[in-house]
């Protein structure tokens, strides 16, 4: 994936995990999970919050939780939980919408690949109007087996019609970077040094440190979300450099060959 002339690593797509990328979900969901694993007779600290609800998904948390619980009971709380998250209102991880649509505007395409579920989706990034931005979705209804597996990213190459090791990824959870690396894409942690041991090349605290800006030195700045997603459909032929990060990394934006479900 090195890029010429020393511009770094080349990409053609970019992925936006969700919660904890695009919006700052954190306290919702584990508040939720705390609640209701609370009504059901378990206590949650920290460790357990961490490694079994963030990146994972929502069948994989109730069924580490609650081993012993029958199929119906683990989905029945898994349901309350779901029903906490999908009225929810959500603020918009610093910087995350600004750089989506600069990106959209300059004809990269962008795919969204969350261990969330419709419903949720359209609440959140609807009410944030960032919804239009990604044509593209990978929910945790449309793979067998979620982060951190593979199978997520997969997925999102497959209906890219690219080789995974020319997306970019932003995520934000160890099982989030570890589902990305093992599908053999590039991934930029949101969140500190743990997010580089498993496997990211660089990170970063948000996205307001980031910049984009054409190869031919065209910039992308003071886009509105609305307007880029618009103009995001169309636009192609210059590549963009994502400036900001330890790694330079460069977007070469051209047609898509296909997508595929």
């Amino acid at each position: 994936m090195q890029g010429e002339a020393g511009t770094g690593l080349d990409v053609e797509a970019v992925v936006f995990d969700m919660d904890g990328v695009l919006i700052d979900s954190r306290p919702v969901i584990e508040n939720a999970w705390r609640d209701v694993a609370r009504r059901h007779g378990r206590t949650l600290d920290s460790a357990e919050v961490e490694g079994y609800v963030h990146g994972r998904t929502g069948a994989e948390t109730v069924r580490m939780l609650f081993p012993e619980h029958s199929d119906a009971a683990r989905k029945a709380i898994w349901a309350e939980v779901d029903a906490v998250e999908e009225e929810a209102a959500y603020s918009v991880v610093p910087g995350a919408d600004a750089i989506a649509a600069r990106l959209a505007q300059f004809g990269v395409p962008l795919v969204l690949v969350t261990s969330s579920w419709q419903r949720k989706i359209e609440n959140a990034l609807g009410r944030l109007g960032l919804l239009t931005l990604f044509p593209e979705v990978v929910t945790r209804d449309d793979v067998e087996r979620g982060k951190p597996h593979p199978d997520p990213y997969l997925m999102a190459a497959r209906r890219l019609g690219m080789d995974p090791a020319r997306m970019l990824v932003f995520e934000d959870s160890v099982s989030g970077v570890a589902s990305a690396v093992a599908a053999g894409a590039l991934c930029v942690g949101i969140g500190g040094g743990e997010l580089l041991a498993a496997g990211a090349v660089a990170t970063t605290v948000d996205f307001t440190a980031l910049s984009t800006r054409s190869a031919e030195g065209l910039s992308a700045e003071g886009l509105s979300t609305e307007a880029a997603g618009a103009a995001g459909s169309g636009r192609s032929g210059s590549d963009v450099l994502l400036d900001g990060l330890d790694v330079p990394i460069r977007v070469v934006v051209r047609e898509v060959s296909g997508r595929h479900a």
